[in-house]
């Protein structure tokens, strides 16, 4: 029985548990189909490469290694996970850098009419910072993707020092979401053969002590968690410490949204969805159960989710698109950069009243490995809520 045929019946065997969050409810319909989205088809791309559908606009917030406007902070290379707070009547937006050294993450301040009225550091010399995410307690968590990557918690309105969270492990950290239910943060970690892992804070609000588990499973179904025995200083990495840990092809984007957390891995091209309620796994998306057509959504890495319930995941290459998942199992090309064929899209992240979607092209038109023609777009539109 080969991937695609096994998927499938799995799918259809899964039983008839209720689950939560608007997409979890039609999991046994199968995983996501092509299908016409809902703000129809894209159009032409604008002035700056972007093709959208009616009704939407683009604008470059920031470019790498260039002056944001209207201030005098330079914005950084290689820009990547990013996330929207609220900052009285406008609002922030955080990028992480992922450079070696110096990576760190910078934030781009908004006023209510979204007018830029500052941008700023808030923080330096770490390396490979990739993706992160929110608290809802309003800090960033900035991971760092190295065999020995932290965590780093920090303040993006820059009052507040960042502060290193080892609690939470030490290995190839991508992206974290955080479950105010069960009082959990979830992790991924790039790796071909990386794990899925939550953390247990000891009180929750303060990471700075608590326990790492892993993910324990053979695929879709139930699944149990396993505490990691030795997260912070090892010789055999948090992946290899505990017996039966489910693996996963490169661990990418996590997002956590109506009790179900989302995440992706870019090795076999998924979008999982973990039923945090019943402790189930099962699969929004898998380009090799595709049947109506061509797979539109490939490299998937960054994911978020807007009010509607839709989720948008971000690519990393293939034909640089933000597709989107909607809650009756439609995946559809919301839209495309062009002329940025060697680049990735990172940092998807809405405003807090969700007319406003900020992302990045990693490495911009040059395709530079270093990240120094980044570039940061806001698109605006009538999206769904």
């Amino acid at each position: 029985m080969n991937r695609r045929t096994f998927l499938r019946a799995t799918a259809v065997a899964g039983g008839t548990t209720a689950f939560a969050g608007a997409l979890w409810q039609q999991a046994f319909a199968g995983p996501a189909q092509p299908g016409p989205g809902p703000y129809g088809p894209l159009l032409a791309a604008d002035g700056n490469g972007v093709q959208l559908p009616a009704g939407f606009t683009s604008r470059i917030v920031a470019r790498s290694l260039q002056r944001v406007e209207g201030t005098r902070h330079t914005w950084h290379a290689a820009p990547d996970g990013g996330a929207c707070y609220r900052d009285g009547d406008g609002w922030i937006y955080v990028s992480n850098s992922e450079v070696p050294l110096v990576g760190g993450a910078s934030a781009v301040r908004f006023d209510a009419t979204g007018k830029i009225i500052s941008a700023y550091r808030i923080l330096n010399g770490t390396t490979l910072n990739c993706a992160g995410g929110a608290t809802p307690w309003n800090t960033w968590l900035s991971c760092e993707e190295h065999d020995y990557g932290l965590v780093y918690e920090t303040d993006p309105y820059g009052q507040k020092s960042a502060k290193s969270r080892p609690a939470m492990g030490r290995f190839k950290h991508e992206a974290a979401a955080s479950d105010p239910v069960r009082k959990v943060v979830y992790l991924t970690e790039d790796q071909g053969n990386g794990c899925f892992y939550r953390f247990r804070p000891t009180t929750w609000g303060d990471l700075s002590s608590g326990t790492l588990e892993v993910l324990i499973g053979t695929g879709v179904g139930a699944v149990s968690w396993a505490r990691v025995p030795n997260p912070e200083i090892w010789l055999t990495p948090t992946r290899d410490q505990v017996a039966g840990a489910m693996r996963f092809d490169g661990g990418e984007g996590c997002h956590y949204a109506g009790g179900v957390c989302y995440f992706t891995t870019k090795g076999d091209n998924r979008v999982w969805a973990y039923d945090a309620v019943n402790e189930r796994l099962d699969l929004a998306y898998d380009d090799d159960l595709v049947t109506g057509g061509a797979a539109p959504l490939r490299g998937v890495d960054n994911i978020t989710s807007a009010a509607s319930g839709d989720l948008y995941i971000a690519e990393d290459g293939d034909n640089m698109e933000i597709n989107l998942i909607t809650p009756d199992d439609v995946v559809t090309p919301f839209l495309r950069i062009l002329g940025h064929d060697k680049s990735e899209i990172t940092g998807p992240a809405f405003s807090p009243d969700g007319t406003r979607l900020y992302f990045s092209s990693q490495r911009g038109k040059s395709g530079f490995a270093a990240g120094t023609d980044g570039y940061t777009f806001e698109v605006t539109g009538p999206f769904r809520r």
